[in-house]
């Protein structure tokens, strides 16, 4: 059978379970693997060491499927997989909480490339892995199967296809496609969701737990609310009782879409504002003008998708925390996130404490915040953590 053959040392990490492995680290290909063939991994003294999907055009050449030798990579083995990942939400997550969610997070749920976020009666998958388009047609019959839902719609238009040496696919999987709009509810709320076309898959239900702890936070509160896309952290905010909320987006589409959120939810218009805009020169006009806030929620997207875009990134933080500290009143709230899996926790915490030292005021961390449960994190694959969060306030 095909095998990739590890150098010597180089196998530790395997061993240690950690499912990548790297080009660099293997001596020689046993065989000629396929993409997306299941192979053996062995070291270089020819020992078995696990099953791998094999990937030859990624610098991860192997995604690991099972360290268990007797195991047979399978469609059974597929749906084994996913029923386990479905019943971990099922037991965490509340149906009245929410029936927007993901119910399969990758290497986290030891499905490596496979992304499923549930949106009421649609599931939205991302197929990012040679490994996992190998078996795309036996992870949507067990979804349909584990779940009874019969739209599956596909929004495998991401980057990292590109680098396994595949395209970039939409479209509908299974049963008709979904709606242009359909309505999600979470804690209480509605929204209007796009799986077809808006952003990630449609919605960014990872912050879901801190869109919560934002609404426990600014009763009373005029709040800023930057980056805000559909206005989520802005509906969380109008429903905690903040006094207004003003929302900036650079795009016009995501600022109407959450301006029907609004609406849909029932709030008076007038405590909503909608700025279109670059986030960053708007932050600029908003301290030139004097203006200032009492809590401020800067979700940005990914400025640093690998370690090696770290530095550049960190400048575009450092920026935007920096402006937002200058913009808070004494006693204000800083609700600070980072998505970029190239910055650290540590890093993050560094460039905040940067930013408010260069603004020129003492501030605190209150709380620490992260992704939800139906995000795990492995704790072999450390990688699965990252969306950083901070609650700061400002000192009066």
């Amino acid at each position: 059978m095909a095998a990739i053959c590890l150098k010597s040392g180089r196998d530790k990490s395997v061993r240690q379970r950690h499912p990548w492995i790297f080009s660099g680290a293997i001596h020689h290909l046993q065989g000629d693997p396929q993409m997306g063939e299941t192979v053996e991994v062995r070291s270089e003294a020819g020992e078995w060491l696990a099953w791998a999907a094999y990937s030859p055009f990624s610098q991860i050449r192997g995604r690991i499927w099972s360290w268990e030798q007797g195991e047979s990579i399978d469609a059974g083995f597929m749906r084994r997989r996913l029923e386990q990942a479905v019943r971990m939400r099922q037991a965490l997550i509340p149906p009245e909480e929410t029936n927007a969610l993901r119910l399969v997070y990758g290497e986290s749920d030891r499905l490596p490339g496979v992304v499923v976020d549930r949106y009421a009666g649609v599931l939205a998958v991302q197929i990012l892995s040679a490994g996992a388009e190998a078996w795309r047609q036996a992870l949507v019959d067990g979804l349909v199967e584990l779940t009874g839902l019969q739209q599956v719609y596909e929004r495998s238009d991401v980057d990292v296809r590109s680098l396994e040496g595949l395209p970039e696919r939409t479209g509908s999987l299974h049963g008709s496609p979904p709606p242009g709009r359909l309505v999600i509810r979470e804690s209480g709320l509605d929204f209007n969701v796009d799986v077809c076309t808006g952003q990630k898959t449609g919605f960014y239900i990872d912050q879901r737990r801190n869109r919560q702890r934002v609404g426990e936070l600014v009763a009373g509160r005029k709040v800023l609310n930057c980056f805000c896309y559909s206005g989520a952290f802005s509906l969380y905010a109008l429903a905690g009782g903040a006094a207004r909320v003003l929302s900036i987006d650079s795009s016009a589409d995501a600022l109407a879409l959450a301006a029907e959120n609004v609406a849909l939810n029932g709030f008076p218009a007038e405590k909503a504002d909608w700025l279109e805009g670059d986030v960053f020169h708007e932050l600029r006009r908003l301290r030139d003008r004097a203006e200032s806030f009492d809590a401020i929620i800067l979700d940005p997207p990914k400025f640093a998708p690998t370690a090696a875009q770290a530095e550049r990134a960190a400048r575009g933080y450092k920026d935007i925390n920096l402006l937002a500290f200058k913009l808070l009143r004494p006693g204000g709230l800083l609700f600070t996130f980072s998505c970029s899996g190239g910055i650290s926790a540590d890093l993050f915490q560094k460039i905040v404490a940067g930013a408010a030292l260069d603004a020129g005021v003492d501030a605190r961390i209150v709380e620490h915040l992260a992704q939800g449960p139906d995000h795990p994190v492995a704790l072999n694959f450390p990688e699965g953590a990252y969306l950083k969060g901070l609650v700061c306030q400002v000192s009066k």
